[in-house]
């Protein structure tokens, strides 16, 4: 039995909750999966997987077994990484995870770092704020890009703030009033009060972003009603190109879709939202190569002036 092979199956069907699954995404077959799981059974002489007909957990053992797993395969992860890097030239995945509304952000971000580092290989992934808490917690994330002011003091996270997400007002323009330079235009302040009158579209209410949008109408003693609601930022921006709706963007996904002449953005005020963003690390554990590279840009003064341009500070 390969223990290290074992154990990242254990992980994969924890994380996939389903053992058909959880075999696909190892690129094996379910029976394989099975008896793998059954010889780590063996090997550490308890049950570690709830028998059933479907997957139905693990045995208190089994939830053992897994904080140690995942502990083993970052440090294998981190040890590969240390061995095939050299000096200035690390290597290695990066499990980056991102909330939805800072996916622009953390696209450019990736991508610099991977021009300035050609052997590190970032992986981006876009998660809840709760998803990303608890990836960085039980190691499946290296590095995430979310908000800061979530987080409790004291807690297992360092942080380094990025920038601060200021909400726009997106809508279509009239064909007459459309840009004649084919990019997006910023057009004047308008009220939250104001906005909440307009045919809206909204991410879901278990989004963090939608809470601070309902925080913000809440504020002005309106309970908005959206004429749609959806978990995908693209959908946000499509249902605004597509129809009459309007949307409550953040300054980074209305930079994303800049080139649209046909869409205009209103800066949002009274009151006016601010949310800090900042990347977030689990303080306690040991940086290998690659995080160490992607924290060294994430303080570089030209990244964090390039990251606030393209983000909360939109400007015409």
């Amino acid at each position: 039995m390969n223990l290290l092979t074992s154990l990242r199956y254990l992980v994969a069907l924890n994380e996939h909750r389903h053992f058909a699954r959880a075999a696909q995404a190892c690129h094996i077959t379910q029976p394989a999966l099975s008896n793998a799981l059954r010889a780590l059974e063996k090997e550490f002489g308890t049950p570690i997987v709830k028998r059933a007909r479907s997957y139905a957990g693990l045995t208190p053992e089994g939830e053992c077994v897994l904080v140690s797993a995942r502990r083993m395969l970052r440090e294998h992860a981190l040890l590969q990484q240390e061995l095939a890097s050299r000096a200035g030239q690390p290597r290695g995945r990066l499990q980056l995870g991102v909330v939805p509304t800072a996916v622009p952000v953390a696209a450019r971000f990736a991508a610099m770092l991977q021009a300035a580092h050609p052997g590190i290989a970032p992986v981006v992934r876009a998660l809840s704020s709760q998803q990303i808490e608890e990836g960085l917690e039980n190691l499946t994330l290296d590095l995430a890009l979310g908000f800061t002011e979530r987080l409790k003091k004291g807690g297992p996270f360092a942080v380094l703030p990025q920038y601060t997400e200021q909400y726009f007002l997106v809508r279509r323009l009239d064909k007459p009033a459309r840009s004649q330079h084919g990019e997006l235009r910023l057009g004047a302040e308008m009220a939250w009060a104001d906005a909440a009158k307009l045919p809206l579209c909204l991410l879901t209410p278990d989004m963090h972003n939608r809470s601070t949008v309902d925080h913000a109408f809440k504020q002005v003693g309106v309970a908005v009603q959206p004429v749609m609601e959806t978990n995908s930022v693209l959908t946000l921006a499509l249902s605004v190109l597509a129809g009459d709706m309007c949307s409550v963007l953040p300054g980074a996904l209305v930079g994303a879709v800049r080139s649209q002449g046909e869409l205009e953005a209103l800066p949002l005020v009274q009151p006016e939202m601010r949310t800090p963003v900042g990347f977030l690390r689990l303080a306690a554990t040991r940086a290998p190569p690659a995080l160490e590279a992607a924290l060294v840009l994430a303080q570089d003064a030209q990244w964090l002036q390039h990251a606030a341009q393209h983000s909360g500070s939109l400007k015409p």
